[in-house]
């Protein structure tokens, strides 16, 4: 698989600039073959050219979207002539589908991506999407991809989904830990400490699930003595299902902010 040797980035928010990061630490490009396009200037790894118009001359073999969603017509305005025939157009926006990108933007191949912010670490999970690009495009696309972590082709209609759980999960997870963090401080332990036992708790935990053979369900039923204080604790996350509802739901908002989103970038 032909990993894309020179990228422009238009725009470089944090999502974006997490993937760059480890692009570059990791050796998959080269800083000086990569061009931000930005309102202003930013921290980026060395080498990074950084401006507020495209280079001119060749186009580069990809080119990311890393705006906002909700940027989409403003920057198609201001780059869709110029990027007009790159091989490789690869879109982190929430919520625009395939044809409103392509009704915006003129790319031999469009391939949707929704990563997390453990891209950063080599770690993270990035979802990809194309109904139109073709082998050696997805090649190219998966290639760059798969030094961020995780990656997994989905259907169109699972994007919204693996959006809510991977890529808007680690923030999720975060608001556990602080929660784990503030419960453990609000019985006594000093809120720093109590912030350091959450993490590696929940690191050990996470990485324990993932090597072993058994559900998360039953490994949480084999912490669990029968009786005992984890057990307690328990019964009051089982009790009307009340954490599976409340996560559910949560998936579920956020889906339906992405439904919300996918029709304004439609237009309708």
């Amino acid at each position: 698989m032909a990993v894309p040797q020179t990228l422009w980035l238009i725009g470089c928010g944090n999502m974006a600039g997490a993937m760059l990061r480890r692009w570059v630490a990791a050796g998959t490009v080269q800083g000086g073959d990569v061009f931000v396009l930005n309102r202003r200037e930013q921290e980026l790894p060395v080498g990074v050219r950084q401006g507020r118009v495209l280079p001119e001359g060749a186009l580069p073999d990809a080119v990311m979207l890393g705006v906002k969603p909700q940027q989409i017509d403003e920057v198609a305005a201001q780059v869709a002539g110029r990027i007009a025939g790159v091989p490789l157009l690869i879109s982190i926006l929430a919520g625009a589908d395939e044809a409103a990108l392509a009704a915006r933007f003129d790319a031999q191949a469009i391939v949707r991506a929704m990563p997390n912010l453990p891209v950063e670490i080599g770690r993270g999970v990035v979802a990809l999407h194309s109904v139109g690009a073709g082998a050696e495009a997805r090649a190219a696309a998966q290639a760059l991809m798969v030094q961020l972590g995780l990656v997994e082709w989905v259907e169109a209609a699972q994007f919204a989904v693996v959006g809510a759980l991977a890529g808007s999960g680690p923030a999720f997870v975060y608001r556990f830990v602080d929660a784990l963090a503030a419960g453990g401080a609000a019985l006594g332990l000093p809120a720093d400490q109590a912030l350091r036992l959450a993490l590696a708790t929940v690191e050990g935990g996470a990485l324990l699930a993932a090597d072993s053979a058994d559900s998360p369900a039953t490994l949480a039923d084999k912490v669990a003595s029968p009786g005992g204080s984890t057990r307690a604790g328990l019964n009051m996350l089982d009790a009307g299902d009340a954490l599976r509802r409340l996560v559910a739901e949560t998936l579920a908002a956020s889906v339906r902010r992405d439904a919300e989103m996918a029709a304004a970038a439609r237009g309708s």
